[in-house]
């Protein structure tokens, strides 16, 4: 059984670029939400989101999981869906790891 994926193991790539498999979509790692914070009771990790920052376009890369590509770094397989984001000149995408 592969070992779960921890914040540590992300922390290195934020700015770096993530490239989807099977897809022309590529974006940046912009942040990485959940740091500092314990692991509660229970829990095998500490939960965190990944957040990727694109520009807004038609276009957008659907939800689903991919096989992710990071720049001058491991391939991690994780589910990437679009969120909400109010800056109207940014798409943000989230993977959440629970």
């Amino acid at each position: 059984m592969a070992e779960l994926l921890q914040i540590e193991d992300f922390k290195p790539h934020v700015g770096k670029i993530f490239r989807f498999k099977g897809t022309r979509f590529a974006f940046p790692l912009d942040r990485i939400i959940g740091e500092n914070q314990p692991t509660p009771a229970g829990m095998k990790r500490q939960p965190f989101i990944l957040i990727f920052r694109a520009p807004k376009e038609h276009e957008y890369l659907p939800d689903g999981i991919y096989e992710c590509e990071i720049e001058g770094g491991p391939t991690h397989s994780m589910y990437v869906n679009p969120i909400q984001t109010p800056a109207p000149e940014w798409q943000e995408y989230q993977a959440v790891f629970a």
